[in-house]
């Protein structure tokens, strides 16, 4: 399939953070040329006239798993919310359960122009979210939850460690490069509370030995901050130091309560934080000290967590947040929105270890992107405004004309195309009463 989009504002995010009134060729899965194209033809043509053409936003942190759980776990702090609603829910999943929230969940992010994900799952059913994911046509870098100890932690989410590891590297060897690059897998250790100092060990040499990312949660809140320093003797970053586990293919979310010594390992490893500031807001753990960890070369991106802790998977929220709740403390340019846009877009790609490929428009890169129309009031005037604003501090998720992963329309003209609604939204509704059923919260 080839496609031009012609008469659109591409925000490139290139080098030069060129801002292109342009038409966009693709062929194929990825960007052909970017330019005035009056004498080309393709199979597919749109006009984005009036409309910005972006790279697709990129979430660091997610999970799929939990988004039939949005508004069952409300005003909790974290220990509490996963002990008394977030563990046993998961625990509660089924197969089919598991495929319609991550097929919820996908429909909502595209629709919300998020092209690519690091999602971390539950510890059953792995193979569903895959299923899923490979249907919606989402990037996605991410797989089984891993817990093998951890306190009032429901029976069927705690595994053997060398059940947790057989079953990581057996969904590697079936999922990892499917779709022609589109799914990688990622080691998934929820965080060090729930994970063995041998499982830990164990992932961090596997993830040298296969080049296999890890993905965890670190330092979100004080409550788990001092289990793991009474338990294994250290704070959460110089802990993960310790097993090795802080480097460039680790995924970290939250980093909030974290010093300075913790700020410059973070930095000097280059390990990827992952800021989440709804759902760091809602659970009331706290801000992550992003400017900070930005002035001393830290790579952050952004995600919205899952849909329990947040309530919604837009990364247009995420972005507003990041860009203000660290004014107050940091001054009124510690967070500019060019450099937040870089975090949803650019900030994502390097996290993913696909910033050759994904997270701006250029030829030779893949084409995932997303139109956002600005005719809504809430855009208006929308003519001589800086579109790094209009991104960060107007758009909304309704805004999303189109989103497009490889080359592939995933939804146009605002109606997904990859995604049956009606059908999700009727399984989701059984799935979630069968869940609450199981789980002895209804």
């Amino acid at each position: 399939m080839s496609t031009i989009i012609r008469n659109g504002t591409l925000v490139t995010m290139n080098s030069r953070r060129d801002i292109l009134r342009a038409d966009i060729l693709i062929e194929g899965d990825r960007i052909k040329e970017i330019g005035e194209l009056k004498g080309y033809k393709a199979q597919q043509e749109i006009d984005a006239a009036g409309m910005l053409v972006i790279p697709g936003l990129i979430q660091s942190h997610v999970h799929l798993c939990q988004t039939l759980f949005r508004g069952a776990a409300d005003d909790m702090e974290l220990m509490d919310w996963l002990k008394q609603r977030i563990w046993p829910l998961e625990a509660a999943h089924d197969e089919e359960s598991l495929y319609y929230s991550a097929l919820l969940a996908s429909a909502e992010l595209i629709s919300g122009a998020t092209t690519s994900i690091i999602d971390m799952g539950t510890v059953r059913h792995t193979d569903s979210l895959f299923e899923a994911v490979k249907q919606s046509g989402l990037r996605y870098l991410g797989g089984k939850c891993m817990m093998d100890c951890g306190d009032e932690v429901p029976e069927k989410l705690i595994d053997s460690r060398e059940k947790s590891l057989q079953e990581s590297m057996d969904l590697f060897e079936r999922w990892n490069g499917q779709e022609q690059g589109r799914i990688h897998y990622a080691f998934c250790p929820r965080f060090a509370v729930s994970c063995s100092e041998e499982l830990l060990r164990e992932v961090s040499q596997l993830s040298e030995k296969f080049k296999i990312p890890v993905h965890s949660h670190a330092s979100e809140n004080r409550g788990e901050i001092r289990i793991v320093e009474k338990e294994r003797g250290l704070r959460n970053i110089f802990y993960f130091e310790q097993l090795g586990l802080c480097h460039d293919k680790v995924i970290l979310a939250h980093c909030i309560h974290i010093n300075e010594e913790e700020m410059k390992i973070l930095a000097e490893k280059q390990v990827n934080v992952v800021h989440c500031p709804a759902s760091n807001l809602k659970l009331a753990s706290g801000l992550a000290p992003v400017p900070a960890l930005l002035n001393m070369g830290a790579r952050v991106s952004l995600g919205a967590d899952g849909a329990p802790c947040n309530n919604n998977l837009s990364q247009f929220m995420e972005m507003r947040l990041a860009a203000l709740i660290h004014k107050p403390f940091y001054g009124s340019t510690s967070m500019p929105a060019e450099k937040v846009f870089e975090m949803a877009t650019l900030g994502g790609a390097r996290a993913m270890g696909q910033e050759k490929e994904i997270g701006s428009l250029e030829a030779g890169k893949k084409a995932d992107l997303a139109i956002i129309n600005l005719e809504h009031w809430h855009n208006q005037p929308a003519t001589h405004s800086n579109v790094y604003s209009q991104l960060v501090y107007q758009a909304l998720s309704s805004d999303v004309w189109a989103t497009m992963v490889e080359g592939r329309f995933l939804m146009l003209n605002a109606a997904l195309l990859t995604i049956d609604a009606e059908a999700v939204k009727i399984n989701s509704e059984k799935a979630l009463d069968r869940i609450l059923r199981r789980a002895g919260l209804k």
